[in-house]
């Protein structure tokens, strides 16, 4: 799957400020946001995605491979799901590896409900596509 380039430099300048300030302006500053590391699933290369993210009441975060509501998931769940023990996350200034689980049944749908009702996007995400969004969690192991 190639990237076009405006979005390689999208994703690069999002990746910039939220290493440079912690957080990213404009549409995106209504998220909570991190650097997904993963490898490719195909390529075994390094891969780095910004994404909002959903705090948990306990320790692990929720990602949701939503794919601004198309038909495939995002590359970065492929990836996550093909090397879950090559999977860490940058929040701030910490990086982290994580343990990656897939939710299921009614966690699932409840975290998505919990996404979707406080960011439209995302239900409207759920809307344009007959596939049920994957929601992963991911939990710190080490670092």
């Amino acid at each position: 799957m190639s990237t076009s380039g405006d979005e390689t430099d999208f994703h690069n300048d999002v990746i910039r400020q939220i290493r440079e300030t912690g957080a990213v302006g404009g549409w995106f500053a209504q998220f909570d946001m991190l650097i997904l590391h993963t490898v490719g699933a195909k390529s075994g290369q390094p891969r780095q995605n910004p994404m909002a993210y959903q705090k948990s009441d306990g320790d692990e975060i929720h990602v949701f491979a939503s794919n601004n509501g198309n038909d495939t998931s995002s590359a970065w769940y492929h990836n996550a799901m093909a090397h879950p023990e090559r999977v860490a996350v940058e929040i701030g200034r910490d990086k982290y590896p994580v343990r990656v689980r897939e939710l299921q049944g009614a966690e699932r749908d409840r975290v998505y409900a919990t996404q979707a009702g406080r960011f439209e996007n995302f239900a409207e995400y759920q809307r344009k596509t007959t596939r049920r969004i994957p929601v992963l969690g991911l939990t710190r192991t080490e670092g």
